[in-house]
């Protein structure tokens, strides 16, 4: 029986596709930003926690994102907040999945980096809620820059992955109100 490349590639093809076709929106909202930040010759940086690196892979997707997109990660863990935020105790201590907490994050991570706009986003993404008593599909997403804004999404679904799209989604969007305002 000959190998066949495209049989063993063809279930993964698929797959990929189904993915681009969810990310699609996601993907539009990042080139309507990188393309508003380049032109502004403006900077941003990513803390995200619960869209587990969605927001900075969108923004990083757009050609020319280097001309923008400063940095960033994954704050997942306590001890990431310590070593990757420079937090103190008591912010390491806050609770998280608050919109107090996602403004800290993201001005944290716009100032670290020097950036003109911080994102910082925290929250359940599921199945189950977090430590806090938050219910999967809970987030608090905030932007800090000229202008600063937060939020709260709750999704009402425990869907991980579909969460976490809508959570980065949902940050995109709050960026992009303050860019259009």
């Amino acid at each position: 029986m000959p190998f066949c490349l495209y049989s063993l590639l063809t279930p993964v093809i698929e797959r990929a596709e189904i993915m681009f076709e969810k990310t699609r929106p996601l993907l539009v909202l990042a080139n309507e930003i990188g393309a508003h930040l380049k032109s502004k010759k403006e900077t941003i940086a990513v803390a995200e926690s619960s869209s587990g690196g969605l927001i900075s892979a969108a923004l990083l997707s757009v050609p020319g994102a280097s001309l923008y997109f400063l940095g960033g990660g994954v704050i997942y863990t306590r001890e990431a907040r310590r070593a990757l935020l420079g937090f103190s105790e008591n912010e390491v201590s806050m609770r998280a999945a608050t919109e107090e907490y996602a403004a800290l994050v993201a001005e944290t991570i716009r100032d670290q980096l020097g950036a003109t706009w911080g994102l910082g986003e925290t929250g359940a993404s599921g199945p189950t809620g977090n430590s806090y008593g938050d219910p999967a599909g809970h987030t608090a997403m905030a932007a800090a820059g000229p202008e600063n804004k937060s939020a709260i999404l709750e999704t009402g679904s425990d869907n991980r992955e579909s969460n976490m799209l809508r959570f980065a989604e949902g940050t995109l969007h709050l960026l992009r109100s303050l860019l259009n305002s």
